[in-house]
């Protein structure tokens, strides 16, 4: 069971970090392009809008790998709704663990994967 979880759960956080790391850089390096040279010269305030749309675009990351890990657990036929189990991907992405839904026993190792490879994408976030 534990195999099992795992090789369903690693895959899904490397598919996470390619997305997180594909964002990353694209918004790094369009910061550096829109604050760097004649643009930096407009003033401070010009410096917040790139600042803005890189995290908007993060976000935006963040929760497509939450949307990813949802549809995941509907495809393991944990959850019959998506909504669910965006929700309950949300709470364990953000590792905040309400325990008000908990997946079966056979996967509930992916419960813990998903905090993990959250709290690795936020600090990523973070970070760029």
């Amino acid at each position: 069971m534990i195999i099992r979880n795992l090789l369903i759960g690693l895959p899904a956080i490397l598919v996470c970090m390619v997305v997180q790391v594909a964002l990353a850089f694209w918004g790094v390096r369009y910061f550096v392009r829109q604050t760097s040279g004649a643009t930096a010269k407009r003033g401070s305030l010009f410096g917040l809008r790139p600042l803005l749309v890189v995290m908007l675009v993060m976000m935006l990351g963040t929760v497509v790998q939450i949307a990813l890990w949802g549809v995941l657990f509907v495809a393991l036929g944990e959850f019959d709704e998506l909504y669910e189990a965006v929700y309950h991907s949300a709470v364990n992405f953000a590792s905040l663990g309400y325990g008000d839904i908990v997946m079966s026993k056979d996967w509930k190792l992916l419960g813990p994967l998903e905090a993990v490879c959250g709290v690795l994408m936020l600090g990523m976030t973070a970070a760029a």
